[in-house]
């Protein structure tokens, strides 16, 4: 091995904010258009004060998007948040008020509620899930199976519900999967071509059999990946590799039966699901009647 695997406990550290600010400007772009002709209606001088309301159990994510909406549009809109990224919602909670000149808080709503909904969404599944393995010392992982453009965006949410990253992209470590071995000649040959082109980053293999997992063990491969193993295969496989390399659990992983699986022994467990199926969190303006300033 050159070096440990890519996986190892991260804090929810945000993306810069050139990545938020582009996100942001991205969004706005495609729902303000030329500009809201419905909040024009709204007399300049109005201001708006809400409540942002969460109405079912979540975990919370996505605030730095919310408030660069605003940011975008009207500085002078202001956000008092009263729960922070990676905290636990109860339904009906106010995590913050929002107050500033109408207009501008009405054509945000939309955009900056679609950015908290989807990201709460995404660290509420990795929260589950995270519970749900507690106590097995396997670790949960996101995959490459994001919405296009928040991958960054999507990771953090990750990170805020208590599980752990993936790579990033195809630069930061490297996967050999079926094709590229079918395409190599051999699990040994793909594993020698990437140690020759990217000595430093971390290798991980996916393998299909028994057979294809003591390959990848002695052409020398950090990770493991072990797709679609049934589940009396697993305890062998972990038997065989202990100590030689770490193991994931890779391929239609349920949370009902995630548990199940970590108490093999494995190291990780990838779900596609926590960033590509994306159950949106409930949340709402709740608006106070407008005033003049």
């Amino acid at each position: 091995m050159t070096q440990a695997p890519a996986h190892v406990a991260m804090t929810p550290a945000l993306p810069d904010a050139a990545s938020i600010a582009q996100n942001v400007r991205q969004a706005l772009a495609e729902d303000v258009g030329s500009g809201d002709v419905t909040a024009a209606l709204v007399a300049e001088a109005c201001r708006a004060r809400a409540r942002v309301v969460c109405r079912e159990p979540a975990v919370l994510c996505g605030r730095d998007w919310f408030d660069q909406v605003y940011a975008q549009l009207d500085e002078r809109v202001s956000v008092c948040w009263q729960s922070r990224d990676g905290d636990p919602l109860a339904p009906d909670q106010c995590v913050g008020v929002i107050e500033g000149p109408a207009r501008a808080v009405l054509t945000g709503e939309r955009t900056a509620l679609n950015f908290i909904q989807l990201l709460s969404g995404t660290a509420t599944a990795a929260s589950r899930c995270a519970q749900a393995v507690e106590g097995t010392g396997t670790r949960i992982l996101d995959t490459r199976k994001t919405l296009p453009g928040l991958r960054l965006a999507q990771k953090y949410a990750v990170r805020c519900g208590g599980c752990d990253n993936h790579r990033l992209g195809l630069y930061d470590a490297i996967l050999i999967k079926d094709n590229h071995i079918v395409i190599a000649g051999s699990v040994a040959a793909a594993v020698s071509a990437a140690r020759r082109l990217n000595p430093d980053l971390t290798l991980e293999v996916e393998v299909e059999s028994i057979e294809q997992l003591n390959q990848a063990i002695e052409a020398g491969a950090d990770i493991i990946m072990l797709d679609n193993f049934r589940k009396e295969t697993l305890r062998d496989a972990v038997s065989m590799t202990a100590g030689r390399a770490k193991l994931e659990i890779s391929g239609n992983v349920s949370l009902q039966e995630i548990r199940a699986l970590a108490e093999t022994g494995v190291d990780y467990i990838s779900l596609g699901a926590l960033t590509k199926n994306v159950c949106a969190i409930d949340f709402s303006m709740d608006f106070e009647p407008l005033k003049a300033s």
